[in-house]
């Protein structure tokens, strides 16, 4: 039958690829970012503060949460193998996720906070692969690379904007009428993919696609040697936090604890705003370069982190050199995230995208708790020089993977 889920106007020769979809996702993505970033960025306050929880408390939520999220990314990829059901799955998910996360302002007890958010990153993670496999159904494979890097952009505003809305919402009404308030940007975003889905002409003519796990066919060809690469840079991509209390370390001899880690928070703001001005250049280098452009824009990001990552394994307290590997690895994860979720969009069959993009996910975070698990211990047991060089390491087996992916491709 007749796969009618990319719309009928859209030719691979068209250049035009900002559509109303596309901007209705990035709008989402920035508005849902804003939503749940107050809640996360109140949360430590909200705990021990308000409900006199330990610190304990906060990383044993927010451990059972991330995990959490990790796990239903790949159950929402199987949900939306199906390209009609991918549609409900993100507007439920956008929507849950805003009404949750709000609802935690209202807890009185540690446990209902552990429980909404739980339940609130479990849904995050649901729409995350129905988002991305639906951003692939409206534009031209051509224009990946833009359409990707044009709602990378959009999310990491949204993480920019969101803590800075936190803080006004605070001072002017206080924790808790803050984060009940984030529910509006989220409902918001809500409405943002239900627009984008309006302007995508619904796909007709299909079987219904069983719920099935797909793991052999997603990780064979082309697109299981990506992933191969992804895993390899993942094992080495460690938490932005780590990166933080790197500067905080670094910078308290000379300055004290509170002035270190106040300018640490600016240059993890710096941070991210590299990430946001690098996405959509990234995106457009990818197309441009044709059918390696993914790969070699993927391993433009990771040589970026392996820079910066080096440069952290120096005691550099001058905040100026600081700076330097900040806004390398901004610049890097900006390149990187665009390049992954546009290789996948191009290299997944039409029947397995929802699969695909629960699986990258799937890769990431796997990855990421590897990297910061083992680059803690070796913090710990050996130095932060020890723990950056094993990451350095691991960039740079990834790089030589992606060259010669990219080479024999």
């Amino acid at each position: 039958m007749t796969d009618t889920s990319q719309p009928a106007d859209i030719t691979p020769d068209q250049e035009k690829w900002l559509t109303p979809g596309v901007r209705g996702i990035g709008s989402a993505s920035f508005l849902a970012d804003v939503g749940h970033e107050i809640p996360t960025a109140l949360l430590p306050s909200l705990l021990t503060s308000t409900l006199g929880a330990p610190a304990a408390a906060l990383g044993a939520i927010e451990g059972i949460s991330d995990a959490l999220a990790g796990a239903a990314r790949f159950g929402g990829g199987v949900l939306t193998d199906d390209p009609s059901r991918r549609r409900k799955v993100a507007v439920g998910g956008y929507a849950t996720t805003a009404v949750l996360g709000a609802a935690t302002a209202g807890a009185t007890a540690v446990w209902q906070v552990g429980l909404l958010r739980a339940a609130a990153w479990t849904a995050r993670g649901l729409r995350v692969p129905a988002r991305n496999a639906l951003l692939a159904d409206i534009v031209p494979a051509k224009a990946y690379g833009r359409a990707y890097g044009f709602e990378r952009m959009m999310d990491n505003l949204g993480a920019i904007f969101g803590p800075l809305l936190a803080l006004g919402l605070v001072a002017w009404l206080g924790v808790q009428w803050a984060i009940g308030l984030s529910v509006i940007p989220g409902l918001l975003a809500a409405g943002a993919i239900v627009y984008a889905i309006r302007k995508t002409p619904r796909p007709i003519g299909r079987d219904k696609v069983p719920l099935k796990l797909r793991v052999k066919p997603v990780l064979k060809g082309d697109l299981g040697k990506l992933l191969a690469a992804v895993a390899a840079f993942e094992v080495g991509n460690v938490a932005a936090t780590l990166l933080i209390l790197r500067a905080s370390e670094l910078l308290t001899p000379e300055h004290g604890t509170q002035t270190a880690t106040t300018i640490a928070l600016g240059l993890y703001t710096a941070y991210n705003v590299a990430a946001t001005i690098a996405s959509v250049p990234a995106g457009r280098l990818s197309d441009r370069l044709g059918r390696r452009g993914p790969v070699l824009v993927l391993a433009g990001g990771v040589a970026a982190f392996a820079l910066s990552y080096g440069l952290f394994t120096v005691d550099a307290t001058a905040i100026g050199l600081l700076v330097i590997p900040f806004v390398l690895a901004g610049a890097g994860i900006g390149a990187v995230e665009t390049a992954q979720h546009s290789a996948v969009a191009a290299l997944a069959p039409k029947d397995l995208r929802g699969s695909a993009f629960g699986m990258l996910p799937t890769v990431q975070s796997l990855g990421n708790l590897a990297a910061s698990a083992i680059a803690g211990i070796l913090w710990t047991a050996v130095s932060p020089t020890a723990a950056f060089t094993y990451l350095t390491a691991w960039m740079g087996i990834a790089l030589t993977g992606l060259l010669i992916s990219s080479r024999r491709r």
